[in-house]
């Protein structure tokens, strides 16, 4: 019987269908059960979601009126909320993690955006967010820096599961995917089992185009103009191509036969940012099996309305991507420019995201009745 929907149709060709988002309301409504049911075996978070979900509604009011009680400082208060939701979470995709045997099922949280230049910052952030929610399907995401790149070997080597998030360039992408092979040659080294280690590596789309159409704009000939909205698509599926390469490295073939998963591309920002382009654009323009799509509820929902997937639409076509990144590089645009500039803006929106946070729980732990008025 043929699928039923696009999300399943999407499962069919090997690709995992991920939620970014979380709330608490989403896990304790049953909305997040509700979406396991339609397909979703993933959720990611960052934040910027989780500044969204605190400014919003009173599903927190009642633990920050405790934390208040308690004397928990603004940082502590933080840390409790945000393990609690993704603990929470994690419980109720464990079972699609026990039917895959670890591969999906994963709920990621990100270490505090503020240490992403600092290389044991970040993993001493990593070992405490791992032990604190205490979940085997839990990812800790690690911004792909050149000073996290240390700090995702060394937490791999440890048996952490990560996902490495803010992968705009191919370059970084082949050092994320050394960083990951090291760890796991550690690991492997140090007798730890590394069948239930996983990783995924978040490449961003969306912003590629975001960045790149403007100036394409600027330049205003024809062939400009026929180049919007087709830089993203190329570069991810360029990463791909780069993926494939490591994967069928001698490297990754001895990790493999070890008990080793594969470090899974994942799309990541991958709601549309102009609305000429199709809402479901990055997601049916990258249908390749092994990969992982985390979309906004929105694309979610757009996928699964009016979602028309064509089967693969990333082998084959790394020659075409290659070339289009060229003209693009003959028009004056360099590529590796403006990811550099893409992973720096992605820093400066994460910590401005999580300053957004700190300020929503000091003001709540300052307006919450405390644990004793309660009583």
């Amino acid at each position: 019987m043929a699928s039923t929907t696009p999300l399943h149709q999407l499962r069919d060709a090997g690709v995992a269908v991920w939620l970014d988002d979380l709330s608490r309301e989403l896990t304790r409504s049953g909305d997040l059960q509700r979406l396991v049911e339609r397909g979703v075996v993933g959720v990611t978070t960052n934040p910027t979601i989780f500044a969204s979900a605190l400014a919003k509604g009173n599903a927190y009011d009642e633990q920050l009126a405790e934390l208040a009680g308690a004397g928990a400082s603004v940082e502590e208060a933080v840390a409790r909320i945000t393990t609690d939701d993704v603990r929470e979470a994690c419980d109720v995709l464990r079972p699609v993690y026990d039917a895959t045997d670890g591969v999906d099922g994963r709920v990621s949280i990100e270490v505090d955006p503020r240490l992403a230049r600092d290389t044991e910052g970040t993993l001493a952030s990593a070992r405490t967010l791992w032990s604190t929610v205490d979940r085997p399907n839990l990812f800790i995401k690690i911004p792909a820096t050149v000073e996290g790149l240390p700090a995702i070997a060394a937490a791999i080597a440890e048996g952490i599961s990560v996902n490495v998030t803010l992968i705009f360039s191919l370059q970084r992408y082949r050092a994320v995917l050394d960083a990951f092979v090291d760890g796991l040659e550690r690991a492997h080294a140090a007798g730890i089992d590394l069948a239930p280690i996983g990783s995924v590596a978040s490449f961003f789309v969306s912003r590629v185009d975001a960045a790149i159409d403007p100036r394409l704009d600027e330049i205003g000939t024809a062939e400009a103009d026929e180049l919007r909205g087709k830089a993203a698509i190329a570069n991810a599926r360029l990463a791909f191509g780069v993926y494939e390469e490591v994967v069928a490295g001698e490297r990754w073939q001895a990790l493999a036969a070890a008990g080793a998963k594969p470090q899974r591309p994942l799309w990541a920002s991958t709601g549309v940012k102009d609305p000429r382009y199709p809402d479901t654009l990055y997601v049916e323009d990258l249908v390749v099996a092994g990969t992982v799509n985390t979309m906004p509820g929105k694309t979610l929902d757009a996928v699964e309305d009016h979602g028309v997937l064509r089967g693969d639409t990333v082998t084959g076509l790394q020659d075409a991507s290659a070339g289009l990144l060229d003209r693009l590089e003959a028009l004056g645009i360099s590529v590796d420019e403006v990811t550099e500039q893409l992973e720096a803006e992605g820093l400066q929106k994460f910590e401005a995201s999580w300053g957004e946070l700190l300020e929503t729980v000091e003001n709540g732990l300052r307006d919450a009745p405390t644990a004793g008025a309660q009583r």
